[in-house]
C-alpha cells in the first residue's frame, strides 16, 4: 500500500464513519463503513487485506484515503450507501437493482392523505420521513402506526371503488374515509398525531405500551407481552433520530475549528436530506470567525456552484444581509443562515465541527511526523541542518525509447508542485540510464542557478543505487557544487536469497563517500518521507513517459517531407523507430528517403532542442 496511505491511516480517528480509497486522479476506488475507522482501514494494509479478491487491485491502485466521521454506526451505514451511489467506486459490489433505502411519503394536499413507501425523495412539497436502514422494520412499524393511529393505507383505485368499510375498519385500523365515516378535521388530527410519532415524540405511546406489557406479564399472558415488546421495539426503530438524514431538503453545514491563526473548515453538503459530500480546508488567518465566514461563503458558492436553501453556521457572518442577498440572487429564491441550538440541524452542525476538528488533529499530527522524519533523516545522513527542501530525480524509459526524467520538490515534507520539472533526455543519453541521470541532474541544477524563482535543494535524492549516484555526482562536480550540495541515492527494497532464506532487503540509502548502504527502518518517519518523495518522482516521470510514448507514431510525421508512405518505408528499412534514431547521417542517406528529407530526419534526432511547455504545472526544462 502507498506509504502516504499508511501514514494517514495511523492518524485516523477511532470513531464511526465512512472511508474512501481513491486513485491518483481522485476517482473513488472503494467506499466502506466502520465502527472504528483506524482499526478497519488498517486491516487493508496487511498482506492480502481482508481476503477479498478485488482488494488486491485496490492495494496496487490506491493513492489516497479519506474519511467522513459520523455520530453512530447506523449513520455510517446510511452515508456509505449515499456515497457509493454518488461516486460509483470501482471495487464496491454493484447490485443489479441498486435500490435506495425506503422512505415514508405523506402529501397533506391530497383529499385523504396516506403514507406511501417510496425509494426516492422528490421536491414536490410532500413530507418525507427516513430513509430507514431496515425495510422490514419500517414496514412493521407502519403497521404498528396504523394500529395506534388508524389511517387509510389502500391505493387510490381501491379507495375510489369502496361501497362499504373494509375489515380494517372493523378491527380499528382505519377510520373508513372511503365511505365518509370520518370528518376531514378528525382525520387531520390523526395525521398530526402520526407525524409527531414519526418525528420521535413517542414517550406517551411508549409509556402506555410498557404498562400494557407489564400487565400482560403479571397476568402470565406471555405471548401477548412478547407481542407488545416487539411493538415497542418497532416503534423505537421508526422514531430513531438520524443525524445523517433528515426530513428537510437541501442544506449545507459549515464547521470551524481554530487554533490561533490556523483554522480548519469542514463543509458538509446535505442533498435531499442525505449527506452527499464532505470537503475540508486548512488555512491561516487572523480574521475573526464572523469575517472569515463572509470570505468562506463567497468562495464556496462562487461561479455556478449550487446554493442550497439553508446554510447552517456556528455563528452569523459579519455582514449577513449582504451575503444573503447575493446568495438569494444566485439561487433565485430564499436562502437562510441558521445557527441551530437543537434538533437535527444542530446535529448536522456538530457533525461538521467534528469533521473539522478531526481534520485539524490529523494535520497537526502529520506536520509533527514530517518534522520528525526530516530531523531523523538529517541525523542519519550527518547533515549540518535539518533538510527542509528536498529534490528527487527519476528517469523513465523502455529500451531507450522516449527517455524522460522528472524532478519533484518537497518543502517541509509536502509537495511543492510549482517546483516540479520534466526533462526530455537527449538522444545521445536515451539508451544509457547513468548518462540520462547525469543529464537530468545537470539540467535540474542549472535551472536552480539560472532562475530566480528556484533554489538549490538542501538534499538531492536520486532514484537508484550506486551507479545512479555516481552519475549524479559527476553532474554536480561539473557545475562545481560538490561543496554546496548534499546528495544521496535511494534504492527500493528487493527480494534477496533463495527458498526459505529469501528476504526483503528493505529501503537503502547510498552516500558518495561510503562503501556500504544505510538501511532504513520499515515505517520509520524518515523512511516514509523519502519513500513518498521517490514515489512521487516515479509517478511524475511515468506520466510524462506515457505521454511521450503516445507520440511515437507521429514523431516522423512531424518532419517536413515525411508522410504515411515514407514513414512506413523508412520504418520497414530500419526495423524500428529506435533504429532510425540511432542511424548515422550516411545510413539515413542510403535509406529510401530523398537526401534532403534524410538530412531533416538526422537533424530531428541528433540536434538537441530545449522546449518549454505546459506539463500539468511543471515546465519541461
Amino acid at each position: 500500500m502507498n506509504p502516504r496511505i499508511v501514514d494517514k491511516v495511523a492518524r485516523f480517528p477511532t470513531g464511526a464513519g465512512v472511508y474512501i480509497f481513491s486513485d491518483a486522479a481522485g476517482k473513488a476506488l472503494y467506499v466502506g463503513k466502520a465502527a472504528n475507522l483506524r482499526s478497519r482501514v488498517r486491516s487493508y494494509l496487511t498482506p492480502g487485506g481482508d481476503g477479498r479478491y478485488q482488494l488486491r487491485f485496490l492495494a496496487a491502485e490506491a493513492e489516497d484515503v479519506e474519511f467522513i466521521a459520523t455520530a453512530s454506526e447506523t449513520e455510517a451505514l446510511l452515508l456509505e450507501n449515499t456515497v457509493i451511489k454518488k461516486r460509483k467506486p470501482r471495487y464496491n459490489i454493484k447490485l443489479k437493482d441498486d435500490k435506495a433505502f425506503l422512505l415514508l411519503r405523506l402529501d397533506r394536499r391530497e383529499p385523504w392523505p396516506w403514507y406511501r413507501l417510496v425509494r426516492k425523495r422528490a421536491d414536490d412539497g410532500a413530507l418525507y420521513f427516513g430513509p430507514y436502514a431496515s425495510a422490514k422494520s419500517v414496514r412493521r412499524s407502519l403497521r404498528l402506526l396504523h394500529k395506534i393511529v388508524p389511517l387509510r393505507d389502500c391505493t387510490d383505485s381501491v379507495f375510489d371503488n369502496r361501497s362499504r368499510p373494509c375489515i380494517k375498519h372493523q378491527i380499528g385500523r382505519c377510520p373508513a374515509p372511503c365511505v365518509d365515516l370520518v370528518e376531514r378535521s378528525e382525520y387531520d388530527e390523526l395525521l398530526d398525531r402520526s407525524i409527531r410519532i414519526l418525528r420521535g415524540e413517542v414517550a406517551p405511546v411508549l409509556q402506555d405500551l410498557r404498562a400494557r406489557m407489564q400487565d400482560a406479564a403479571d397476568e402470565l399472558e406471555f405471548e401477548r407481552a412478547q407481542a407488545l415488546k416487539e411493538q415497542i421495539r418497532a416503534l423505537q426503530s421508526i422514531a430513531q433520530p438520524q443525524a445523517v438524514v433528515s426530513a428537510v431538503g437541501d442544506e449545507d453545514a459549515i464547521g470551524l475549528h481554530r487554533v490561533g491563526d490556523e483554522v480548519t473548515v469542514a463543509l458538509l453538503s446535505f442533498r435531499g436530506g442525505a449527506l452527499e459530500n464532505s470537503r475540508r480546508f486548512a488555512l491561516k488567518t487572523q480574521l475573526s470567525d464572523a469575517m472569515l465566514l463572509d470570505e468562506l461563503l463567497s468562495r464556496f458558492y462562487e461561479g455556478d456552484r449550487y446554493v442550497p436553501g439553508v446554510i447552517l453556521l456556528p455563528r452569523l457572518p459579519s455582514e449577513p444581509e449582504i451575503v444573503t442577498e447575493w446568495l438569494r440572487g444566485k439561487r433565485g429564491s430564499r436562502v437562510e443562515f441558521l445557527v441551530p441550538q437543537r434538533g437535527s440541524k444542530r446535529r448536522h452542525l456538530e457533525l461538521a465541527h467534528q469533521n473539522a476538528m478531526l481534520a485539524d488533529a490529523m494535520a497537526t499530527d502529520a506536520a509533527a511526523r514530517r518534522r520528525a522524519g526530516a530531523e531523523r533523516l538529517g541525523r542519519k545522513l550527518a547533515l549540518a541542518d535539518v533538510p527542509e527542501r528536498l529534490h528527487c530525480l527519476d528517469v523513465s524509459t523502455i529500451q531507450g525509447t522516449s527517455t524522460v526524467a522528472s524532478r519533484v520538490c518537497f518543502v517541509d515534507g509536502t509537495p511543492a508542485k510549482g517546483q516540479y520539472r520534466r526533462f526530455k533526455i537527449s538522444a545521445e543519453n536515451a539508451g544509457d540510464d547513468f548518462g540520462a541521470m547525469s543529464e537530468a541532474v545537470l539540467r535540474s541544477l542549472r535551472l536552480c542557478l539560472e532562475r530566480d524563482e528556484e533554489e538549490l535543494p538542501d538534499l538531492l535524492v536520486v532514484d537508484g543505487g550506486r551507479g545512479q549516484l555516481s552519475a549524479a555526482r559527476r553532474a554536480i562536480e561539473e557545475l562545481g557544487l560538490q561543496d554546496d550540495l548534499r546528495i544521496c541515492g535511494l534504492a527500493k527494497s528487493r527480494l534477496r536469497g533463495v527458498g526459505d532464506a529469501r528476504r526483503e532487503s528493505g529501503e537503502r540509502i547510498f552516500l558518495p563517500d561510503r562503501e556500504d548502504s544505510l538501511p532504513l527502518a520499515d515505517q520509520a518517519p524518515e523512511t516514509l518521507l523519502v519513500a513518498a518523495l521517490r514515489d512521487e518522482a516515479h509517478r511524475f516521470a511515468i506520466t510524462y513517459h506515457r505521454k511521450q510514448r503516445g507520440k511515437l507514431g507521429s514523431e516522423l510525421d512531424d518532419i517536413p517531407g515525411i508522410g504515411p508512405a515514407r514513414r512506413r518505408a523508412v520504418l520497414r528499412h530500419f526495423g524500428s523507430l529506435s533504429a532510425v534514431r540511432a542511424a548515422s547521417r550516411e545510413e539515413l542517406r542510403q535509406s529510401p528517403l530523398p537526401e534532403a528529407v534524410a538530412e531533416a530526419v538526422w537533424q530531428r534526432f541528433h540536434v538537441p532542442t530545449d522546449r518549454e511547455g505546459d506539463n500539468g504545472g511543471a515546465p519541461e526544462a
